[in-house]
């Protein structure tokens, strides 16, 4: 795990505060996994996408295949051979949501309830303790994403938090937080990136390796 952590300070020098909560995170998403718990990702606009992003590198192969183990491949033993061979593509993946991709349940929040509690209906409604919430938020105040991560600290939900350097509202609500290195909003987003990157790729290494 600590390559990766090293390579992405190589390419990237202005995150070197990042190393040591980049593996604190990593861990946080390993026992979660191990405990057949599930990941939630939210944010707005691009942090939507990038919470989008980690769910897609978490649910299925990012950097290798993760073919089914023997005791899965089993439970299609019974197929035909045609149908195995279509079963034989799918990968092993990490339970894992993305808040922001429910128009559906959002936008009824929103109506109903307020547009500030999106997430946090739907962490409360689908978290439980040993969960984790990954929040993204580059100026660390997005309304929505803070009552999430209020509302999971109360349910026993880990929280991870993706910010800027500048002090906010997130800070006092993350068990773990990474911090881009700079205050303009695309500028986080840039570091946001590569940050998921080398966690994904951590936790794909130990997992399915």
């Amino acid at each position: 795990m600590s390559d990766i952590a090293d390579d992405l300070i190589a390419r990237y020098p202005a995150l070197v505060a990042v190393r040591e909560p980049l593996l604190e995170a990593a861990e946080m998403l390993l026992t979660c996994y191990h405990a057949s718990g599930l990941i939630m990702t939210c944010g707005n606009g691009g942090s939507a996408a990038d919470s989008a992003h980690i769910v897609a590198e978490l649910r299925k192969g990012f950097l290798s295949m993760r073919p089914l183990t023997a005791e899965e491949t089993a439970r299609f033993a019974s197929l035909s051979a045609e149908d195995q061979a279509l079963y034989a593509r799918l990968q092993r993946g990490i339970r894992a949501v993305n808040l922001a991709e429910a128009s559906g349940i959002n936008t009824a929040v929103a109506n109903d309830q307020g547009a500030d509690l999106v997430f946090a209906q739907s962490a409360f409604a689908l978290g439980k303790p040993g969960d984790v919430l990954i929040g993204i938020s580059t100026s660390g105040n997005s309304a929505n994403v803070v009552h999430a991560m209020q509302v999971a600290r109360a349910q026993g939900i880990l929280t991870i938090g993706l910010t800027g350097e500048a002090p906010c509202r997130m800070d006092a609500l993350c068990d773990c937080q990474l911090r881009a290195p700079a205050t303009e909003t695309f500028l986080i987003q840039e570091y946001h990136l590569p940050i998921y990157h080398a966690l994904c790729a951590i936790v794909e290494r130990r997992l399915f390796s």
